[in-house]
């Protein structure tokens, strides 16, 4: 422990820190004590309650040992997985740590990383916005009744099998760089970040309008009967009953991809975007240490969980409200 201890003081950790992360590496093995004693306790007290005969005390007591044995044994399995990852990271003189997890260069590289992520939130909510709308124009094209819209029904089809069998580094690639080559001027004068946007709304709003289909499918057909009868067009019957109802269904399919688009956005660095990743890939080759890198990868962490439990929160009130009818 006093070589780790030289070794983390040596390595920029300062004494105060190494002692306290040293100390609650030794403390944490002994919480288990807690739970496994809890569950020989329990055990005990099965075992004198069926030498008595009295068998449902018995039963409940072994069902107590039972659940405090899994919880020993599970929180065991996590401190295991967090000891070998301690072991990864002080390994060869914290070689891992002083790669990925240099604390002065994060800390002096955080503000131009910072600045140069703004550029992928702005990204990210253009074309999720624009995808949002796109993916809707393309899902009711794909929905229209009758044999006139029939080559429109083919066009939007090609459309989404099309884009969705694409990678978005070949869309932001293609798009970034040819369409300014093809010297129109009004692509050759566009910004890489809106072309960017412009990539990243053609890929996503073909994942949008495969969400929204599903959505506007998943209405009862009386739905549209009603609102016909009631002598609504097509176009009334979409936007004020249709809709509506297909939206409140979907929206946690469509924030998975808004979360699939925003971890996308690093993509836009290969065709010269100075976004989080470019800024850290250039702090990067300049320190050769990947620590800036580590810093785009929390950033990312930090806005993309909220929206994970937000998922879950939507997912889980549907499954309560389905339950209750």
């Amino acid at each position: 422990m006093w070589q780790v201890k030289q070794v983390m003081t040596a390595n920029g950790f300062q004494a105060l820190w190494a002692d306290i992360l040293l100390g609650l590496v030794a403390i944490l093995p002994l919480g288990l004590l807690f739970p496994a004693s809890q569950s020989l306790r329990q055990s005990g007290a099965a075992r004198r309650a069926l030498q008595s005969e009295n068998l449902i005390a018995a039963r409940v007591h072994g069902s107590e040992a039972h659940t405090w044995a899994w919880f020993t044994l599970g929180y065991a399995g996590a401190l295991l997985l967090f000891l070998l990852f301690v072991l990864f990271f002080i390994a060869n003189n914290v070689a891992v740590g002083r790669t990925f997890f240099q604390l002065e260069l994060i800390a002096n590289s955080f503000g131009l990383i910072l600045q140069a992520f703004w550029i992928n939130v702005v990204i990210f909510l253009f074309a999720g916005f624009f995808s949002l709308v796109w993916g809707l124009v393309v899902a009711i094209a794909k929905l229209l009744p009758g044999k006139p819209a029939q080559p429109i029904r083919f066009i939007a089809t090609f459309y989404t099998d099309a884009f969705l069998s694409l990678p978005s580094i070949i869309v932001i690639y293609l798009i970034g760089f040819g369409l300014p080559l093809t010297g129109i001027g009004f692509f050759r004068n566009l910004p890489l970040e809106a072309l960017a946007v412009l990539a990243l709304t053609l890929t996503y709003g073909a994942y949008m309008a495969e969400v929204y289909r599903a959505g506007l499918e998943s209405i009862h057909p009386s739905q549209w009967a009603a609102a016909r009868s009631l002598g609504l067009s097509y176009g009334q019957t979409l936007r004020f009953v249709i809709i509506p109802q297909a939206v409140r269904r979907i929206i946690p399919p469509l924030l998975n991809n808004f979360i699939g688009m925003q971890k996308d956005t690093a993509l836009v660095n290969v065709v010269g975007v100075i976004d989080a990743f470019n800024q850290a890939r250039i702090i990067a080759s300049n320190d050769f240490n990947l620590s800036a890198v580590t810093t785009v990868a929390i950033l990312f962490i930090l806005i993309t969980i909220p929206q994970t439990r937000l998922v879950d929160r939507l997912v889980e009130r549907d499954r309560a409200r389905f339950r209750q009818g």
